[in-house]
Parts: C-alpha cells; structure tokens; sequence
C-alpha cells in the first residue's frame, strides 16, 4: 500500500512539473508560428509509400530498392506509411492497421528491423529524398506498451480504455494529463534525434489539441530546425498556432470528384479556390489518392475515370499545392488495396504513367511561379465563355509565368477568351514547341484536354 502511494504522489508531482513547463511553454509559443519552410519543400513532390504493398516482401529492405527509381523520376519527400509494431488485441485482417501502434519506438518485424529502417533513411538522402514518418496521437493499440507503463495517458469507459470514433483496435489517449504531451515529445524526438527523419504526417491531427502540437512542434524544431509538419486535416488553427506546414486538401479533393462524376460543375471548385481562408504560407496538399480514398473509395480511375489526367495536373498547378503521388500511381496501377492484408503490387515496371508523372514533377520543379508556402507569387484566371467547364489558371512570379487552361468537363467546347496582357510567345510545356498565345482565342477543347503555357522571362 505505501508503494502505491509513493508511486501515486511521485506522478502526482511529476504531473504538476510537466503541466507548470507545459503551460508555460504554450503561452509563449501562442504568439505567431514562424511559417518560413524548409528550401526543399516550396516546389517539392511527396510519395506515399505504402511499404506493405509496393514490393512482393512487403519490407524496408526490399522498398530501399524502389528508391532510385523514385528519385530518377523527381519525389522529394517520401512519406512512410507507419512501420511500428502493429497491435494484436482486435487486430483486422490478418496482419491489422498500421494505424493501431503498440510501440512508437521500434520496427514492425514484418518490415525489417531499425537497422533496415536507418539503411533507407540513409539511401533516401544520398539520393536527395527526405523522409517523413506517420505518427499517430489520437490513439495507440489496445495492447500498446503505454497500457502498460503509463495507464494514467488514456482515456476510460466502463473500466477500459476508451474506443475513439469506430476505430475498435485502438485506445484513445488522454490529452488532459499534461505527462502524456512530454511522452509524445519524447517519442518523436527519438526519431529525430536518433534515426534522422525530416519530418512528420500526423495522422487526425484535429483530434488532438491545438496547443499540444504549438508545443510539440516547437520543441522539434529545436532539436532540428528545417522539419516538415504535414496535418491530415483542414483546420485553420493548426497552420496559424499549430506548427504545421501543410494541410490536406479534402474539400478540393472531394470537389474535384464530384467534377468529374459530374455532380457539379467547375463553378463549386473555382468558388472553394477563391473562398480558401488558410494563411498564404500554408501549403495545401492535393492528390487524386491517397491510402484512404484508395481502400476505401477506389482509385483515382474508377472515381474520376476520363478526368483522371487532367485532375493529376490540376494538383500540380492549383494554387499552394504540394502534390502527393501515392503508391501504384506512378505506373499507373488501377487496384484497390486490401488494407489489412498482404496485397502487393504484381509487376512494377516503368510506364507511360511514370512518364507522365515524370514530366508533372519536372513542370514544378522548373517554375518558381508553382510554388507552394507563399513563394508561387500571384494567381489569377482568364475569364472565358464557358467558365462551367473551363478554367485558365495563371501562375506568375517576377521571371516566370504559367498559364494551364484545362476543360474540367466531359464535353467538346468551343473556347473563346481575351488574354490581354498575357498575350505573347510561350512554350507548350506537354507538346515540347512554341505556341503563340494570340490576343483573342478561339478554338475546340476536347473532353478533359489541357494545354500548360511556360514563359521564363
């Protein structure tokens, strides 16, 4: 019974020294985020890889080996899907989540060991690639090691950790105990500190507090000042207070279906461009998939069919974009992934699709006017006839302009529009030639055709 008390009174006290620190570093950091970004990532390229299914191992080891070929075709960043220990208790499928973590700090066997882990850490920066890490902080595993040693971080119904939402393989961390933010810190840190990442894609991130990622994502940054923060969520506060760097673009991605199935015309999408309240500096991420609508809502052909090409070039060219390649995507593989189980990519060759993506990722690289974190400069549209299936973005800086007109609809239409000041000789980027772009234009747009205009001045 003492030794009960004594441990009940230490974390008593603990919990009082942490929540003194952790108020008062909130209070500081409250004033206004530095939003400058790391240099790579203004024009930057990310890939989401899905370790379990890019390779017949499913392993770090055998996704190493994909990195080149990664690189070669311009991916700055590659976002690792999560490769901690998977949970057992209410495990899915025969191999579970990877969103049900039963240890921040360790290597999911099935994918290697933290030897194989730092080898591709290793590799993806010698060949210029950065890597970010899924981390998860809503919730960890039903069996998560912190059950263990900390049962005070989680949160409790009827005697047992709480489930959050439907997510029935997962325990909800408590947030109010100020003891589990200096745990998660330390989590993360040890990433940082001792295996190199760049950064982090946190997982629903709108579940957690605010405040709790303004003071995570500082104490980071300390430790390394050029991470990259990305929010699987659209919530203006985590881009003002809470450190993040980039948002996912849900609403423009949901819109950009409902486009090409569709349910509403280019006039809903232009409208969520021009209403978009986020801070200039905040990057927007887009993407026609990603593991999620993949899964769950199938890939980018059976949703967007026709469209799929011209809506790939819109997330390159929309304003504070930072596009997104998921696995499977860069050769074009029209599959939906079992998310539980073992469900590799067959053949993995070098496409047309990886040409196309190739050449996607060279138009940004190449345009300082595309970039992303307030750096792209203006942007404006070119008013036509027929502004529910058309739209003519122009992105321009000092020394460089791109025009990307692009009919977002299924039927044939004849263009007319007045291009005024942007007027003048351009490179047709896709088709590799001159093009005069005359003061008045008409002509015949196919179906989901576009044409991207490059000026370097």
């Amino acid at each position: 019974m003492m030794i009960f008390v004594e441990r009940g009174l230490f974390l008593l006290l603990r919990n009082e020294i942490v929540k003194k620190n952790v108020s008062l570093a909130t209070k500081t950091m409250k004033k206004a985020i530095d939003m400058n970004h790391p240099d790579w990532s203004y024009r930057a390229v990310l890939y989401e890889m899905n370790v379990r299914q890019l390779t017949r191992e499913g392993t770090l080891r055998a996704a190493q080996r994909r990195l080149k070929s990664l690189a070669r075709m311009g991916i700055d960043a590659i976002w690792l899907m999560p490769i901690y220990p998977i949970g057992e208790e209410a495990r899915k499928g025969s191999l579970g989540s990877y969103y049900s973590i039963r240890d921040y700090g360790a290597v999911n066997p099935d994918m290697g060991t933290m030897a194989d882990f730092d080898a591709f850490v290793e590799e993806a920066h010698r060949l210029g690639m950065k890597v970010l890490l899924d981390w998860v902080a809503n919730h960890t595993a039903r069996d998560a090691r912190w059950l263990t040693e900390h049962p005070e971080w989680y949160e409790y119904e009827n005697g047992e950790p709480k489930i959050p939402c439907d997510w029935s393989d997962t325990a909800k961390l408590n947030y109010a105990n100020p003891a589990l933010w200096e745990g998660q810190y330390e989590a993360m840190a040890f990433w940082v500190r001792e295996h190199a990442v760049d950064g982090f894609r946190c997982d629903m991130a709108m579940l957690v507090p605010t405040d709790f990622w303004c003071y995570v994502t500082r104490r980071l940054r300390a430790l390394k000042p050029d991470l990259f923060f990305l929010a699987e969520a659209e919530e203006i506060p985590l881009c003002e207070q809470g450190g993040f760097n980039a948002y996912y673009g849900w609403q423009m991605h949901h819109l950009m279906n409902d486009v090409a199935q569709q349910q509403v015309r280019v006039t809903e999408l232009r409208n969520h461009l021009y209403n978009n309240s986020f801070p200039h500096s905040a990057m927007r991420m887009s993407f026609t998939s990603n593991h999620d609508e993949n899964s769950w809502n199938g890939t980018e052909f059976s949703r967007m069919g026709a469209a799929h090409e011209v809506m790939s070039l819109f997330t390159f060219v929309v304003p504070q974009a930072l596009p997104l390649i998921y696995t499977g995507q860069e050769v074009g593989y029209d599959h939906v992934f079992a998310f539980f189980d073992r469900d590799p990519i067959p053949c993995y060759r070098a496409n047309q699709a990886t040409s196309r993506y190739r050449r996607l990722i060279r138009l940004r690289h190449e345009n300082r006017a595309l970039a992303a974190g307030g750096e792209g400069g203006s942007w404006c549209e070119i008013h036509n006839n027929a502004e529910d299936c058309l739209m003519i973005l122009v992105r321009e800086v000092a020394d460089n302009r791109v025009i990307a007109v692009m009919n977002l609809s299924p039927y044939t239409i004849q263009a007319e529009y007045n291009t005024g000041i942007y007027a003048g000789t351009y490179r047709d980027f896709f088709a590799e030639r001159n093009y005069r772009l005359a003061e008045h234009v008409s002509e015949v747009m196919a179906p989901w055709s576009y044409r991207v205009l490059v000026q370097q001045r």
